[in-house]
């Protein structure tokens, strides 16, 4: 069911460009960590665990927070809370892993494109049968037309030698991480929702996504060995703390855009912040200027098509 009290659709997007703007200072920083500890999933992991602990100082702080802590543990106890509302942290753990593999060597621009097709797609499905805790919302024209704008995008991104300098499946990566963000965060919602506390909706996901993360990486040393030692910049774990703020942020706003409006504003953010990463500290294999110019120029597009016309659509 919708909020009783909705937020404008100004003040949400501008929620949803703040998500974008940390998952694209957040990509660059595991992408970072994951070149330096020489493992993607390993990376990942230690960002989840950073998240992870930040969140529960917040909670252990917060009385509303513990008790929507309590709701929840209820919820779980009696049923009525089912076990996939508490997987969208598994979706997180997919993300941070791709940021930290692939963000690293195709910049923050190219991995944002790759997200973008893949949210843009799925929060179009997932809005049209209601999955996400605003319900069904309707699939307009604006919106077809933001997805496809936000699909221009990603063929931008593959022109020029972008194909003859990084493998296909680095590039398929992140729009797998984007199918899984929208999932993620229509998820998150429905828990937030339940328990009526962000809070805990958010640290559930990262307790999933730690686990999930725990697991992958034993494999992942298991075969390749052991990691480099992590590095001693403070900075590099900061991705934790920027990826518990922007999937709360997201488990509250969702409600009032939708799925799909959400994800074309943080693709606004993400985009407009990759620009400014990617040509202050290029990667191995980013776009061109024109390249990065284009995919923002389309990406602002796409949002402005797919606002609502009317309160609620």
């Amino acid at each position: 069911m919708p909020p009783a009290r909705r937020l404008s659709a100004p003040v949400a997007l501008g929620g949803a460009v703040a998500i974008g703007v940390m998952t694209a200072i957040q990509a660059r920083i595991n992408g970072v960590l994951g070149v330096r500890v020489d493992n993607g999933i390993v990376a990942g992991l230690i960002s989840f665990a950073v998240g992870l602990l930040a969140l529960i100082v917040v909670i252990v702080c917060l009385p509303s927070a513990r008790r929507g802590v309590g709701r929840l543990r209820d919820g779980i106890r009696d049923r009525r809370i089912p076990l996939w509302m508490l997987l969208g942290g598994a979706c997180g753990a997919l993300t941070v892993s791709t940021q930290g593999i692939t963000a690293g060597v195709l910049g923050v621009s190219l991995f944002t494109v790759g997200v973008v097709a893949g949210q843009t797609l799925h929060g179009l499905v997932l809005d049209r049968i209601g999955f996400g805790p605003a319900g069904v919302v309707a699939v307009t024209p604006g919106r077809v037309a933001g997805g496809a704008l936000a699909l221009a995008a990603v063929g931008i991104s593959l022109g020029g030698d972008v194909l003859a300098t990084a493998p296909l499946w680095m590039l398929l990566l992140p729009f797998a991480a984007g199918v899984g963000i929208a999932w993620q965060a229509a998820t998150n919602g429905r828990l937030a929702q339940r328990v009526s506390s962000p809070l805990a909706a958010t640290m559930t996901s990262f307790i999933a996504g730690t686990l999930v993360l725990l697991i992958a990486a034993g494999i992942s040393v298991a075969v390749r060995g052991m990691p480099a030692a992590p590095p001693a910049e403070p900075w590099l774990y900061l991705g934790g703390v920027l990826g518990a703020a922007y999937i709360l942020l997201g488990a509250f706003i969702v409600a009032h855009t939708g799925v799909l409006l959400m994800g074309l504003g943080s693709v606004l953010g993400q985009l407009a912040t990759s620009v400014i990463i990617d040509l202050i500290w290029p990667a191995a294999a980013g776009p061109a200027p024109w390249q990065i110019i284009g995919m923002v120029v389309v990406a602002v597009a796409s949002v402005v098509v797919a606002l609502p016309r009317r309160a609620g659509r």
